[in-house]
């Protein structure tokens, strides 16, 4: 069970491709100008608040403002929150002293007052408009990119990964990730996380390769997280919004971060400089093991093409993805959804065999978990299996479907299958899909994948011709119509005797040439005498 990492470093994109047993399991683009990124934390400035949406808009700088639920304002922000609650109970118990009593009025007696006054502090989504208001300045991290037209999603509940531990700098949490399954394990961490010198009222997650770890690893980690957060805190103080104040690392340092483990059995770069970086930091926090998995690539041939990942990329693409027993699956992407549909392909003829159909669909689940890493979909995500009668097949493709998206980076929930034999699950994302990254709508179809046929076309023209031959402006004048190749060898041969007729009604001279320059969809009028359009 090889796991290898092949790192591609050109000037205009840095792509990352992770490869199991030969195979292509996960695939990643980074460009220069991809701003802003996700872990990026910005100094904002409240643009305004809308009540409707419940969500406040942030200027940080970048094309679109940034959209901020009203329920994610709230950590960070404790010292507004408490100024609020004080003001709100100042002007409740001036209310009292003069009388004027009204139905949620602090009671006289001072227990009952302070008990009250306890329970009237919890902050509801209708006290924020309150406390925050247009132009204020906010410390907000990008939580998902922006994707299409939408503006990145930001929080203000900060989060500072670093290579064993996620520093939490507004939450005094001390956590483990579930993937440390060992009992033992998890009492040994926790014991060194409660250890560390942390600031009050700060917290830290311990990362899955933590696990095994000696404590000078995580002091060490956490000395450069705390460092980070130290120059995070002096830009808030020392800089206008809007302002970029932390980054994450790019897709290099990120691969060594999170990727590097000891699953990992070598890395592939075909960088010097890049080579060095790596080998630098992985000796600084990996150990002489760790760098001595770094090659440098320094073949002549692409390093894409040399380890056939392109040649898999291309396969990535396609709305049909072929199965290793004949059958196929369909991935439709939409607005709304991703609509996944499972075929039983060349295996037809026994389709019916319960067995067959059951080894389809665990192919299909396989393959279905893979394709969504590869492209990076997101949303509410539709699979159509084949039908089982089996309640027993359908709870083992279920199982198995679990089991696949539980290592998945992107948060996913899955549901059994329906009565309809569908089966739902939604995938989270936090980056535009690989397909938006590597390509744009088409400029012929804007995206649809459809342009009308060359017999539409056909009638068409034919509809247009018949309105100027009628128009007695153009009584005689001959025309010369200009379309693409397809559609005019649709007119020479089925619809000749339909233009022949025209001629002959409108008592016009027709002539049609072809001009591969114009769109499909496209045609022109002209008067070959003057060389005029005709409209």
């Amino acid at each position: 069970m090889s796991k290898e990492i092949i790192l591609n470093c050109e000037k205009l994109e840095r792509r990352f491709a992770l490869r199991h047993n030969g195979r292509l399991e996960e695939y990643e683009i980074e460009h220069d100008n991809d701003a802003p990124k996700v872990g990026d934390i910005y100094l904002g400035r409240i643009v305004n608040l809308d009540a409707s949406l419940q969500a406040a808009f942030v200027d940080i700088g970048a094309k679109k403002n940034a959209f901020l639920h009203y329920k994610e304002m709230l950590p960070g922000n404790t010292g507004l929150i408490e100024q609020y609650q004080l003001d709100q109970e100042a002007r409740e118990q001036r209310a009292a002293k003069t009388g004027r009593r009204k139905k949620h009025q602090l009671p006289e007696n001072p227990k009952l007052d302070a008990e009250t006054s306890r329970r009237r502090k919890k902050i509801t989504l209708e006290d924020i408009p309150h406390i925050f208001k247009p132009g204020m300045e906010i410390l907000v991290q990008v939580a998902k990119a922006p994707i299409s037209t939408k503006g990145a999603r930001v929080t203000t509940d900060l989060t500072i990964p670093g290579r064993f531990l996620v520093l939490m700098p507004y939450s005094n949490h001390i956590g483990l990730s579930s993937r440390i399954e060992s009992n033992t394990e998890r009492d040994r961490l926790r014991k060194i996380l409660e250890q560390l010198d942390l600031p009050e009222n700060m917290g830290v997650i311990c990362r899955t390769v933590g696990e095994g770890r000696r404590s000078t690893f995580f002091k060490r980690d956490l000395e450069l997280l705390l460092d980070y957060w130290k120059k995070i805190a002096n830009g808030m103080e020392n800089c206008d919004a809007p302002k970029l104040l932390f980054t994450e690392p790019n897709l290099i340092d990120r691969t060594v971060r999170d990727f590097m483990t000891e699953e990992i059995d070598g890395i592939v770069v075909d960088d010097q400089e890049a080579y060095k970086h790596i080998r630098e930091t992985l000796k600084r926090i990996g150990g002489s093991k760790m760098v001595s998995k770094v090659t440098l690539y320094k073949g002549t041939d692409p390093i894409y093409d040399y380890y056939h990942i392109d040649e898999e990329l291309r396969n990535v693409f396609q709305r049909e993805v072929k199965l290793p027993g004949g059958g196929a699956i369909v991935i439709d992407e939409t607005e709304a959804m991703i609509a996944i549909d499972v075929n039983t392909g060349h295996g037809r003829k026994t389709a019916d065999q319960p067995e067959f159909i059951l080894q389809t669909n665990l192919e299909a689940a396989e393959e279905i978990a893979r394709q969504l890493r590869l492209r990076n979909v997101g949303g509410l995500v539709v699979l159509d299996f084949i039908d089982m009668r089996s309640a027993s097949d359908r709870d083992a493709v279920y199982r198995h479907m679990k089991k696949l998206v539980k290592d998945d980076r992107a948060k996913t929930q899955l549901l059994p299958l329906s009565k309809l034999g569908l089966m739902e699950m939604t995938r989270q994302r936090e980056h535009e899909s690989i397909q938006d990254q590597v390509f744009s709508p088409c400029p012929y179809c804007n995206g649809s994948g459809l342009i009308k046929s060359a017999l539409t076309m056909s009638a068409e023209i034919q509809r247009k011709l018949s309105s100027i031959m009628r128009n007695k402006k153009y009584k005689g004048v001959p025309l010369r119509v200009f379309m693409h190749p397809e559609v005019l060898t649709r007119l020479r041969n089925e619809d000749a005797q339909l233009l022949s007729d025209m001629e002959e009604k409108y008592k016009h001279e027709l002539s049609f040439r072809a001009d591969p320059a114009l769109h499909y969809e496209e045609f022109l009028l002209v008067d070959p005498e003057t060389g005029a359009e005709v409209k």
